[in-house]
C-alpha cells in the first residue's frame, strides 16, 4: 500500500513526486479545504438559529470555537482525497512550512479523519537533498502554529464582520473594514491629508556651466556672501514660505536673473577639492517584503503577481519558500553562490569571505531561509527554460543572492567649491558666490557589475554610478560658458506605490508580508484607492472610513496597537501565551470590540459621519453617500431651495480637490455649463463635462425627451487641451474613411465603449496607441480589418500568425497560432499556450522550444466527457407520509 502525501498544488505535487520513492502516491488539496461560512447559504442546518453563526460564524460564548465548513467548491477534492487516503498504509502532510501550510495539514486531518499514521514533513525548498531531508525528520503537526493562524482568522472576522455593518448603516452600503487593511487605508490617507495641507514655496537657482577637458560639467550656487541659498527645505510645508527661523537667501526671479548675467561676466576660480573614498557593500538577500518592493519598483509587478509568480518558481523546485521574514542563507547556498561569482566574473570580484546577513525587520518571524535559487548549484534562468515574466523575477532573485557574495563597489567621490565673483556696472566685485560640483568616479564596480538595487540593467546602471569631473586644483581659473536662472517649487511628500507601502508597512510591524499582495488587492477592489501608473491614490471613500475609525475605534487603526497584535500572534505561535485569554480581553475587554461596536451603534450621527472633515477652506462641504462623494453647498435647514449637491468625478483624487475646481462643479451644477464652442449648422452649444468615469463632450443639452450626442475624450487627451475645433472634430465621429474594395460598403472610425476604433459591417478593430481617430486613414483602417480578430471567432479554426524556425529535435517548422482561446505556439501535434506576459510577436524560437518541452513534460490534458442526460423518470405513485426519523443530535458540520 502506498503512502499518501497532500500538498497544496498540482504543480506542487508534479514536482515533489520525482523526488519521492515509488511507493509515495502524491495528491494536491488545492489550498484550504475548510473555513469559515462564506455566506448564509452555507451554515449547516443545526446551526442556523444560532445569532453567532449569522453574524460571524464564532461562538464567542463558547471558547471562540470557530464553526468551519467545507465549501462547495472543496467537496469533490475532499471525496478524491479520501478515496485516495482508504488505499494508503500512512499519511504525510507536505504542507508549506509556515502558519497557513500548518494549518491546512490540521485540517486536512479534522476532514478525512485518518486512521492510519499521521506525520508533517517541511522543507524550505524542493530538490531531492531537500525531500531526502524531510523525509528522515518527520515531526507531528505544530499545534502552536495552527492555534496562531487560527486566532489571526479569528481577529480578522471578528473585526470585518462586526465593524463593517456600522460602516453600511453609517456611510453606505458595501463598505467593509479589516483588521489590517483599515490601518493600510489609514496610512494612505494620512499621506493624502499630508498632500492637501502642503503649500508650494518657490525659489530659483543657478546653475554655472564651465568648459572641461571632454565635457562640460555643471556647479550649483550654494552661498551668497556668507549665506546659504534657499533650498527645498528650507520652506515650512504647511505656509509656503520660508522656515521662520531660516537665515538662508530667498532668490527670486528679478535677482536670480541679474545675478546670473552679472556672474558670467566675472571671474570664476577654484577655492578647494576634496576627494573621498566611499565602499558600497551589497543589500541582503530577499524577502518576501523585500522581493514584493523591488519587483514593483524594477518590473512594475503588483504584489500579487509578484507572489502567483514566486509560488510557481517554488512549486517547479527553482527557488526556496518565498514566504519568509529571514536574510540568513544556508551554507549550501553561500557556496553555490560564491561558485557562480568566481565562474561567471572572476576571481578578483568575489567576496574575501563568506557574507552572513541578520534580519532587522520589526516583529520578523519565521526562522526560514531568505528567498533565493534553489539547490546546490543555482541555475542561471536560461538553465532552468525560464521566460516572460517568471525568467524576469528568477533573475532578479537570482542576481540579488549572487551579488551577496561578491566584492565590495568602490567609489571616489570628489566635490569641488567655486569661488565666482559679479561685478557692478563700476566693475568692482559687488556679489561674492560660491558655487558646488560633485562628481563621482568607479574605482571597481564589484558586487555592482551582477546586481544595482532598483536598476534592471547592471551594465547600463554602473554608467549612472559615475559622474566625471575634470582634475582640477584649488586655484585654478575655470571657463564659465554660461550661467542658467531656474524657477523651482517644492513638492509635496509623494504618495504611496505598492512598494513604497509594503515597506510601510514591514517597518512598522503591521501585518506579514505574505498578506500584503491580499490586503493591497483589497484596498483597490473596495474602492479605498486606485492605480494612477504606479501610485496608490486613497478616494474620497477612504476618507470617510478612516474618518470615523479614527473617532469611533481609535486603536483598530493605530498602527502600534495593530503592530502589537502582531506581536501577541507571535507569542500563540511559540506558545508564549494562551490564545484563548487574548481573544476573551481583545472582544469583550474594557477596551475591547464589542463594547465600541455598541457604542458606535447607538452613538455614531450619520451625517457627521458622511461629512468629511479637513475640507474647511472649501465653500462647501465633502459628504459620502450612497452613490459616492459629493459636494453641498447651502444650508439644508434654513435655505433648502437653494441647496446644490454635485457629484465630484471619481477620478479626482482629494488633494487635488482645490478652492477653485470645487467652486466650478458647484457654478456649472447651478448655473449650467459654459459653451466651448458652437456647433455651426445646427447652431446648438458644444459642453465638456466631466462625468462619474472622466472627461466627455456633449452636443446640446439633455431633457426628459431629449438624449444629446456624447463622445468620450480619448485616453491621453486631457479637457484643458481640448480647442473648439478638436471638440467639433471629436462629435463629428464616426468618420466614414472611404469604401471597401471587396464590398463597397463604408469603413468607419469611431470611439466606443473600449477606445478608439475602424468598422466595416460588423467587423471591428482597436486602434493602437499610435493611431489618431481624427486621422486615421482609409490604407490603415484595411490594414488593421486584414488582421486576424484577437481571440479568434467562433467557428473559426486557428489561424497560423508566424514560422519561428525549425525545432532542433526534427528540423520541423515551429509556429506560432491564433486560437479561439488565445495565441500559442505548436509543434508535433504538441500545442503551448503562451503567457499573456509574451506578444506573440516578440516570441523567439528558443522560447517556443521550452515552452513545448514543458508541455510534453506534463503529458496530455485529461480530457472532461460530458455527462450524459439522464432519461427522465416515469413518474412514481405518491407514497403514504413516512413518520420524521429523530435528527442526530452529532450533526456534523461538514
Amino acid at each position: 500500500m502506498p503512502t499518501l502525501v497532500i500538498v497544496e498544488s498540482p504543480t506542487k505535487a508534479r514536482t515533489i513526486s520525482k523526488f519521492l520513492p515509488d511507493s509515495y502516491r502524491v495528491e494536491a488539496c488545492m489550498g484550504h479545504v475548510r473555513d469559515l461560512p462564506g455566506s448564509a447559504s452555507e451554515i449547516p442546518p443545526q446551526f442556523k438559529g444560532a445569532k453567532w453563526a449569522k453574524e460571524h460564524g464564532i461562538n464567542v460564548d463558547e471558547n471562540f470555537e470557530p464553526l468551519y465548513v467545507i465549501p462547495q467548491a472543496k467537496r469533490r477534492v475532499v471525496s478524491e482525497l479520501r478515496k485516495a487516503l482508504k488505499d494508503a498504509e500512512a499519511l504525510v502532510i507536505a504542507t508549506d512550512e509556515d502558519r497557513e501550510g500548518e494549518s491546512i495539514g490540521w485540517h486536512l486531518t479534522q476532514v478525512l479523519k485518518p486512521k492510519v499514521p499521521i506525520s508533517r514533513m517541511v522543507f524550505h525548498e524542493i530538490t531531492k537533498s531537500a525531500i531526502v531531508q524531510a523525509l528522515e525528520n518527520e515531526r507531528d503537526i505544530d499545534e502552536n502554529l495552527v492555534r496562531a493562524q487560527e486566532t489571526r482568522r479569528i481577529l480578522d472576522r471578528l473585526v470585518g464582520y462586526t465593524v463593517s455593518p456600522v460602516l453600511w448603516v453609517k456611510i453606505a452600503p458595501g463598505l467593509s473594514a479589516g483588521r489590517v487593511q483599515s490601518v493600510a487605508v489609514r496610512v494612505l490617507v494620512e499621506r493624502e491629508r499630508e498632500r492637501r495641507a502642503f503649500h508650494t514655496g518657490v525659489y530659483w537657482e543657478l546653475k554655472g556651466t564651465m568648459a572641461g577637458e571632454t565635457a562640460p560639467f555643471q556647479a550649483l550656487l550654494t552661498r551668497i556672501g556668507d549665506k546659504r541659498v534657499a533650498r527645498g527645505s528650507d520652506f515650512d510645508e504647511t505656509t509656503g514660505k520660508l522656515k521662520a527661523r531660516s537665515e538662508a537667501v530667498l532668490l527670486d526671479e528679478k535677482r536670480a536673473r541679474e545675478l546670473a548675467k552679472r556672474l558670467e561676466a566675472g571671474d570664476w576660480i577654484v577655492k578647494q577639492v576634496e576627494r573621498k573614498a566611499k565602499t558600497l557593500k551589497p543589500v541582503a538577500p530577499f524577502t518576501t517584503s523585500t522581493l514584493q518592493q523591488e519587483a514593483n519598483r524594477k518590473l512594475g509587478l503588483s504584489s500579487r503577481d509578484t507572489m502567483r509568480i514566486a509560488q510557481r518558481l517554488y512549486e517547479r523546485g527553482l527557488i526556496t519558500y518565498m514566504r519568509t521574514d529571514s536574510v540568513n542563507l544556508s551554507k549550501e547556498a553561500v557556496t553555490a553562490a560564491r561558485g557562480c561569482v568566481e565562474t561567471l566574473y572572476g576571481k578578483e570580484f568575489l567576496s574575501p569571505t563568506e557574507r552572513k546577513f541578520t534580519t532587522k525587520a520589526k516583529g520578523a518571524q519565521e526562522a526560514h531561509e531568505a528567498i533565493r535559487p534553489a539547490g546546490q548549484v543555482m541555475a542561471t534562468a536560461a538553465e532552468a527554460g525560464l521566460i516572460g515574466r517568471e525568467k524576469s523575477v528568477y533573475e532578479l532573485i537570482w542576481k540579488r543572492t549572487v551579488a551577496t557574495q561578491m566584492a565590495d563597489a568602490r567609489q571616489e567621490l570628489m566635490t569641488v567649491q567655486i569661488m565666482a565673483g559679479a561685478a557692478d556696472d563700476g566693475g568692482a566685485v559687488q556679489d561674492l558666490c560660491q558655487f558646488r560640483a560633485s562628481g563621482k568616479r568607479l574605482v571597481f564596480a564589484g558586487f555592482l557589475r551582477a546586481y544595482v538595487e532598483g536598476s534592471d540593467d547592471p551594465n547600463s546602471a554602473l554608467e549612472d554610478r559615475e559622474v566625471l569631473l575634470p582634475n582640477m586644483s584649488a586655484g585654478d581659473k575655470l571657463d564659465c560658458e554660461k550661467v542658467d536662472p531656474t524657477g523651482r517649487e517644492t513638492r509635496p511628500p509623494s504618495r504611496y506605490t505598492e512598494a513604497s507601502l509594503v515597506e510601510k508597512l514591514e517597518k512598522e510591524g503591521i501585518g506579514r508580508p505574505s498578506t500584503y499582495a491580499t490586503i493591497i488587492d483589497t484596498i483597490l477592489s473596495r474602492d479605498y484607492a486606485r492605480k494612477t501608473g504606479n501610485t496608490l491614490v486613497p478616494t474620497f471613500t477612504a476618507f470617510g472610513v478612516t474618518q470615523l475609525m479614527e473617532n469611533n475605534f481609535t486603536q483598530f487603526v493605530d498602527l502600534g496597537f495593530t503592530a502589537q497584535m502582531e506581536q501577541s500572534l507571535d507569542q500563540v505561535a511559540s506558545g508564549a501565551i494562551e490564545h484563548l485569554p487574548y481573544l476573551k480581553k481583545f472582544w469583550a475587554g474594557d477596551q475591547g470590540l464589542l463594547p465600541q461596536v455598541k457604542v458606535g451603534k447607538e452613538e455614531i450621527d450619520p451625517r457627521t459621519a458622511c461629512t468629511l472633515i479637513g475640507f474647511q477652506d472649501l465653500d462647501a462641504r465633502v459628504r459620502i453617500g450612497r452613490y459616492g462623494p459629493y459636494l453641498e453647498h447651502g444650508d439644508v435647514e434654513t435655505d433648502p431651495d437653494n441647496l446644490v449637491r454635485v457629484s465630484i468625478p471619481e477620478t479626482m483624487a482629494p488633494a487635488d480637490l482645490t478652492t477653485a475646481n470645487a467652486a466650478e462643479l458647484i457654478r456649472q451644477k447651478a448655473e449650467g455649463p459654459t459653451p466651448i464652442a458652437q456647433e455651426p449648422e445646427t447652431g446648438e452649444n458644444v459642453y465638456m463635462f466631466v462625468g462619474r468615469y472622466g472627461p466627455y463632450i456633449q452636443l446640446g443639452e439633455a431633457s426628459d425627451d431629449h438624449k444629446p450626442k456624447r463622445v468620450s475624450l480619448p485616453k491621453g487627451l486631457t479637457p484643458d487641451q481640448v480647442t473648439p475645433e478638436k471638440a467639433l472634430s471629436l462629435l463629428s465621429l464616426p468618420r466614414i474613411l472611404g469604401k471597401h474594395p471587396d464590398d463597397g460598403e463604408d469603413i468607419r472610425a469611431a470611439i466606443g465603449r473600449y477606445g478608439p476604433y475602424v468598422a466595416h459591417n460588423k467587423e471591428f478593430r482597436s486602434l493602437t496607441k499610435t493611431d489618431d481617430v481624427l486621422t486615421v486613414g482609409l490604407e490603415r483602417a484595411l490594414a488593421l480589418l486584414a488582421e486576424e480578430k484577437p481571440g479568434g471567432r467562433r467557428g473559426r479554426g486557428p489561424t497560423a500568425l508566424k514560422e519561428l524556425g525549425e525545432h532542433p529535435s526534427d528540423g520541423e517548422q515551429v509556429k506560432v497560432m491564433k486560437g479561439r482561446y488565445g495565441p500559442y505556439v505548436t509543434h508535433g501535434g504538441i500545442n503551448a499556450t503562451i503567457p499573456r506576459e509574451i506578444e506573440p510577436d516578440e516570441i523567439t524560437l528558443e522560447d517556443a522550444v521550452t515552452l513545448l518541452q514543458r508541455k510534453a513534460e506534463m503529458g496530455p490534458t485529461k480530457k472532461r466527457g460530458r455527462k450524459a442526460k439522464a432519461k427522465p423518470k416515469a413518474k412514481a405513485k405518491p407514497k403514504a407520509k413516512a413518520k420524521p426519523k429523530a435528527k442526530s443530535k452529532k450533526a456534523s458540520a461538514e
